[in-house]
């Protein structure tokens, strides 16, 4: 038979990914951004001569990493002030609630702009404000916020970095919930750096696309993830738009997923690969022939791996248990 008629067949198909609660581990603000959104930041600022194409890469489409860096540069100069980032902020968080995210936590590297006096602990209370405002409007999504260390920086950042983590740590009552370590991974030595992290024992490692692939890569790597059970948060759509990966069939989420690994389904930049969670879950769902209960299996069992306490865990527990009924008749 013909996709169409297939399609067809199933309507459950994109209702069942959107309607499906998700949970959110690994999404970069400035990244996520979307379209919608850009249009607006482009408006305030017409003498950067910005389009969007500039920060967003369209289907089918494929960057060079180098190229992907080179678009958040463009984004940053977008988003200068505590201004941009507030609304930036709310609008990817309703968007993501939109998207049936229940529970998310948002990434970013404390940027200082001297232009618009913009400091880099103004830069995270914006953050902040922005998670506090969408709060009072109800929507239907718990966020939290890691602070970023881009590896780029050096040093001496990345300790002022931790002090600041520290103090929001300490005054956010769990808002601020852990430190992200990212930047450009193309570093020379790539296979001591990955085991000199790995042995910090991290809480959750984002792709983990060096412990698999041909050139970085090693089972002894491999063995130790296994062995720790450190969960993945693991991005298709990213991978391949980046060419990290060379296509979703052979993406490594089909090796962790296969051992039962714990493993996050993420959209890492949403805006700039022009994604979106459910969409992303359907593309690992088609792509490795999950079943529906697969799929809410995947979603549910991503709960175990957020960083809130306890208590927030069991909250989503019963709010997935509340909905599955009405998800899974589909």
């Amino acid at each position: 038979i013909t996709m169409e008629a297939e399609e067809q067949q199933q309507p459950w198909k994109t209702d069942f990914y959107l309607e499906l609660p998700k949970v959110e581990l690994h999404a970069h603000l400035n990244g996520s951004i979307s379209s919608n959104t850009m249009k607006k930041l482009i408006a305030k600022k017409p003498d950067l001569k910005i389009d969007d194409q500039m920060t967003m890469i369209d289907k089918g489409k494929k960057r060079t990493l180098e190229e992907c860096f080179q678009m958040f540069q463009t984004i940053h100069q977008l988003t200068s002030s505590p201004e941009d980032i507030l609304m930036v902020t709310k609008d990817v968080i309703k968007e993501f609630a939109d998207d049936g995210v229940k529970y998310l936590e948002l990434r970013s590297t404390p940027r200082r702009e001297n232009a618009t006096g913009m400091t880099k602990k103004t830069y995270v209370e914006s953050i902040l404000e922005g998670i506090k405002q969408s709060k009072e409007e109800n929507l239907d999504i718990d966020v939290r916020y890691l602070i970023a260390i881009d590896r780029r920086g050096g040093p001496s950042v990345a300790k002022e970095t931790v002090k600041l983590a520290e103090e929001f740590f300490l005054s956010t009552e769990g808002i601020v919930l852990g430190l992200d370590l990212s930047g450009d991974p193309t570093i020379p030595n790539q296979k001591k750096e990955t085991q000199m992290l790995l042995d910090l024992l991290p809480d959750r490692i984002g792709h983990g696309t060096f412990l698999n692939s041909c050139e970085g890569g090693s089972l002894d790597l491999v063995d130790f993830v296994r062995q720790h059970r450190i969960p993945l948060e693991l991005c298709l759509t990213s991978n391949i738009k980046s060419q990290t990966v060379p296509s979703y069939d052979q993406h490594h989420f089909g090796f962790w997923y296969s051992i039962a690994h714990p493993s996050v389904i993420c959209t890492d930049d949403k805006g700039v690969f022009a994604t979106l969670l459910s969409q992303e879950y359907q593309l690992a769902a088609e792509t490795f022939n999950l079943t529906q209960s697969q799929v809410w299996d995947l979603s549910y069992e991503s709960i175990n791996y957020i960083f809130a306490s306890d208590s927030t865990r069991s909250e989503l527990r019963k709010k997935w248990n509340h909905l599955k009924p009405k998800v899974l008749h589909f």
